[in-house]
């Protein structure tokens, strides 16, 4: 006999939670419950989840962050995000942070029970785990980055600002995007990005005469090919 999928609602407001729990069992699923980001992150993190409803504005770690830090550890759940921010800049925030859709309160269960659905069908996305910018290359299983033949040591907090970057090649990524996924647990400062920028820059550009880390003038950074300006 089939074992129910096991989905996690993370959702701080009470009456809310309880409703979805009660409703997504009737529809089949098992449902486990997390009111805040830190129980949610721990839960996410050795359960197997089928899906994720996950609400924004959460105590102790928003759900940008969580989104953000379950991607940068490789949890490739898929998440629906619920939230009462309906604004076009936070749906756009919480895709890019790695939600697979959205959807705004007050919404329509069966339309919710509808989405959930459609992305447990379709799984967790693929994960290309080589990633190339012009001759700067990633791998993301070994956690290796290469100019060429030449390999370059980076630190965990380095390969992961340029695989940010690799995976979003060519457009800008504010210092926002970074410091939540990079930084999650951290208050947000810019000076830390910009620290590791810099020293990013000096090993994966300067040694080679090259120009692909790119400074985005009041938004961040943008990694690009720059081989044809040499």
């Amino acid at each position: 006999m089939l074992q129910p999928m096991r989905v996690l609602v993370i959702e701080d407001e009470p009456e809310l939670a309880e409703i979805l729990q009660r409703g997504l069992t009737a529809e089949g699923y098992t449902v486990d419950v997390a009111r805040d980001g830190l129980t949610a992150l721990e839960l996410a993190r050795f359960e197997d989840y089928a899906g994720i409803l996950l609400d924004l504005m959460l105590p102790g770690l928003n759900g940008y962050r969580v989104c953000a830090t379950l991607r940068r550890e490789g949890i490739r759940t898929p998440i629906l995000v619920l939230t009462a921010k309906d604004g076009d800049y936070d749906q756009i925030e919480a895709l890019d942070t790695g939600a697979d859709d959205f959807l705004s309160k007050p919404f329509s269960y069966p339309v919710l029970v509808a989405r959930l659905r459609a992305l447990v069908r379709r799984g967790p996305a693929a994960v290309p785990v080589r990633l190339a910018v012009g001759d700067l290359v990633l791998d993301r299983a070994a956690r290796t980055c290469h100019r060429g033949t030449v390999p370059i040591p980076l630190t965990p907090r380095e390969f992961a600002i340029l695989d940010l970057l690799a995976h979003r090649a060519g457009e800008p990524v504010p210092k926002t995007d970074i410091l939540r996924q990079v930084w999650p647990d951290e208050v947000e400062d810019p000076n830390l990005v910009e620290v590791r920028v810099g020293r990013l820059r000096r090993k994966v550009d300067l040694p080679f005469g090259r120009n692909s880390l790119c400074t985005v003038r009041g938004v961040g950074y943008r990694l690009v090919d720059d081989r044809a300006r040499g």
